[in-house]
Order: C-alpha cells, then structure tokens, then sequence
C-alpha cells in the first residue's frame, strides 16, 4: 500500500492512468485470487469491493442511515441499489419477529406462565 492510501500504484509510485486502471486490476486479481475465486468473478471491478463494504455494513446490522452517509449516498440511493439486500434482511427480521411470537404463544409447563 502506498503511503497516501492507495492501493496500486505503478512503477515509479505514482497514480496508476485511468486507462491502465482496468488492467492493472486484472492482474492484481489474477495474483491475487485463487482460480475458483477468480471463475466466479469475484471482485471482477474495483467497484464490486466498494459493493461488498457497503453490503457487509448492512449485514452486521449498521443503520442503514449510517451506511449511506458513510458511503457518501442517500438513504434513497442506497435503497434503489441495496434493495435486494434489504429485502433480505426484512425477510430475516420478520422470521425472527414470527418465532419470537410462537415462543410466547406456546405453554411452557412453567407454572409460573399458567
């Protein structure tokens, strides 16, 4: 890594050119990943980790508000291209929500909950 930051970089330590960019990822990909990563196209554009960042913040539960300030968006922008992911993640809060509600509907032989 570069002491400003970066990533890559080229040769002489410099900013890699906007037209270099896309293969200088390729290959870093190709050293990178093992073949199996690579056939799945894992991190095929640099975008893709920006992608993943923002979607493991959602998963571990960061507000979705914090997620989109973080990452320099709207609410609604991160709503338009997340959408999927939070539709899972609704889906997953409601399964919780349903089995926390049999859990209380059920007896428990307790006579304390009689």
């Amino acid at each position: 890594m570069a002491p400003d930051g970066r990533i890559l970089r080229n040769a002489a330590g410099n900013y890699i050119d906007a037209a270099a960019y896309g293969i200088t990822w390729g290959r870093a990909r190709d050293v990178a990943l093992t073949l199996d990563e690579h056939s799945l196209e894992l991190a095929k554009r640099p975008y893709d980790l920006r992608h993943a960042g923002i979607s493991f913040w959602l998963a571990s539960g960061v507000d979705p508000a914090e997620c989109a300030r973080r990452a320099g968006q709207s609410v609604q922008v991160l709503f338009r291209y997340y959408a999927k992911f939070l539709a899972e993640a609704r889906n997953h809060a409601n399964r919780l929500i349903e089995e926390s509600m049999q859990r209380w509907e059920t007896p428990t032989g307790d006579a304390e909950g009689a």
